[in-house]
C-alpha cells in the first residue's frame, strides 16, 4: 500500500518537476567557473571587464533585433564571438579589447537592458542567452585561423568581396547571393528627398540648376565606389556620410527642383547579412548553414 501511495505521489509530482525545470519566468543565469574576460571600453571612457559569453549576450542585444528567429541569433552569436576573438588578439597589449559602439560591436550591459525592456526583460534576455548557450564557445575557423566575421544589416541581393570595400582580400569573405533580404528587410530599398540647396550644401558644392552625375567606379555587384557630381569627384562613402544614406549602393536624379536619392541595402555589405540570416532562418536553414553560406569555406570550432 505504501508503494502504491508513493508511486501515486510521484505521478502527481512529475508534471510539477517538469514545469519547474522547463518553464521559467526568471532570468537564466550563467555559471562561470573558468572563463575569458573581455575588456570593453565603454562610451564613458571606463574599461569594464565582462565575462566573454556575457559580452556576447550584450552584443546580440546591441546588434540584432531580439524578435529575430533563434537560428539567426545563434549565427550572430558565433559571428560576434569570432570578431571579438580577433580584436582581443589584436589588442592584447592595450588596456582594452573592444569598444562598445559600431566602431567594433555595439554592446549593451544588463542594467541598460533592464531599463530599456521593462517587463519584457526576462523573456528577451532569456532568448538571447539561449542563443549564446546553444553556441557556447563556438567560433568560425578558416584553415586554422579565427575568421574576421564581418556582418551588416541588409544586402543588395548580393554581399561584397572584402577587397572591394576594405582593400584586404580574405578568402572566406566572397560575394554570395542573399536574395532573402528583399522579402524581410524594411530597408531593402529606401528613398531620400532633398531640396536642391540642401543637397548641394551637404556635399559642399556650388548651387546649380543643372545636375550631372557619373558613376566612375563601381564594385562587381553595382555599389558605387567613386562618383562625379557636377564635375567634382567623391568617394562613395563621403557621399553616403554627408547625405546620411544607409548604403553606398545609390542612384541620384533631379526631379521637379528636388534631388531624389534611392538606396538599396544597409551597411557595408561584407560578410553576413543580418536580414539575410533572418530570411534563411525563416526558410528553415540552421545557424551553421547560415554561417557557411556567408563565410565561404569556414568551419565552426569550439574554444
Amino acid at each position: 500500500m505504501k508503494k502504491i501511495l508513493l508511486f501515486s505521489s510521484l505521478i502527481f509530482l512529475i508534471p510539477t518537476i517538469i514545469v519547474n525545470i522547463f518553464i521559467r519566468d526568471d532570468e537564466i543565469k550563467f555559471e562561470y567557473h573558468e572563463n575569458m574576460i573581455v575588456r570593453v571600453m565603454r562610451s564613458s571612457g571606463e574599461v569594464e571587464e565582462v565575462p566573454f559569453e556575457q559580452y556576447i549576450v550584450g552584443v546580440l542585444a546591441g546588434e540584432m533585433p531580439v524578435d529575430f528567429e533563434l537560428e539567426a541569433l545563434k549565427a550572430q552569436a558565433v559571428a560576434a564571438r569570432s570578431y571579438a576573438m580577433n580584436k582581443m588578439q589584436e589588442n592584447i597589449k592595450n588596456n582594452y579589447d573592444l569598444v562598445d559602439t559600431v566602431s567594433n560591436q555595439v554592446y549593451y550591459d544588463l542594467n541598460y537592458l533592464k531599463e530599456a525592456w521593462g517587463n519584457k526583460y526576462n523573456d528577451n534576455i532569456n532568448k538571447l542567452k539561449t542563443a549564446v548557450i546553444q553556441t557556447n564557445g563556438e567560433y568560425l575557423d578558416y584553415n586554422g585561423e579565427v575568421v574576421y566575421a564581418f556582418f551588416f544589416s541588409t544586402s543588395t541581393g548580393m554581399t561584397e568581396n572584402s577587397e572591394e570595400i576594405f582593400q584586404n582580400k580574405l578568402p572566406y569573405l566572397r560575394s554570395v547571393s542573399s536574395l532573402w533580404d528583399r522579402d524581410v528587410s524594411p530597408v531593402y530599398v529606401d528613398t531620400y528627398n532633398f531640396k536642391l540647396v540642401d543637397f548641394y550644401n551637404k556635399l559642399g558644392l556650388a548651387y546649380s540648376d543643372y545636375l550631372n552625375v557619373e558613376n566612375i567606379e563601381m564594385t562587381s555587384t553595382g555599389r558605387t565606389k567613386k562618383v562625379k557630381i557636377n564635375n567634382v569627384t567623391f568617394n562613395s562613402n563621403v557621399v553616403q556620410s554627408k547625405l546620411g544614406l544607409r548604403s553606398n549602393y545609390f542612384s541620384i536624379k533631379a526631379e521637379n527642383n528636388r534631388i531624389i536619392v534611392t538606396t538599396k541595402g544597409y551597411g557595408h555589405g561584407v560578410g553576413m547579412s543580418q536580414y539575410g540570416a533572418l530570411g534563411m532562418a525563416k526558410a528553415g536553414y540552421t545557424y551553421d548553414e547560415i554561417l557557411t553560406h556567408y563565410y565561404q569555406g569556414t568551419k565552426i570550432k569550439k574554444i
